[in-house]
């Protein structure tokens, strides 16, 4: 079914958010007219590519910008 099974998402991973940051997700999500898991997979992996590629000496446990 899949030319590569690496590519099968089966990994999960949990995210606790408060009822502001949920109104917010869902508001997006809406408006992109997506689900909500798939709204958060590209806000978590565009803001770790970001952060790959912004500085090499950034550490994201150190929270340095």
């Amino acid at each position: 079914m899949y030319s590569d099974p690496k590519r099968v998402r089966q990994h999960r991973h949990m995210l606790r958010l408060d009822d502001y940051e949920q109104a917010l997700v869902e508001a997006l999500a809406d408006y992109q007219g997506e689900p909500v898991a798939t709204i958060l997979r590209q806000l978590a992996l565009r803001q770790a590519a970001a952060l790959l590629s912004a500085d090499p000496a950034a550490s994201v446990s150190r929270g340095t910008p």
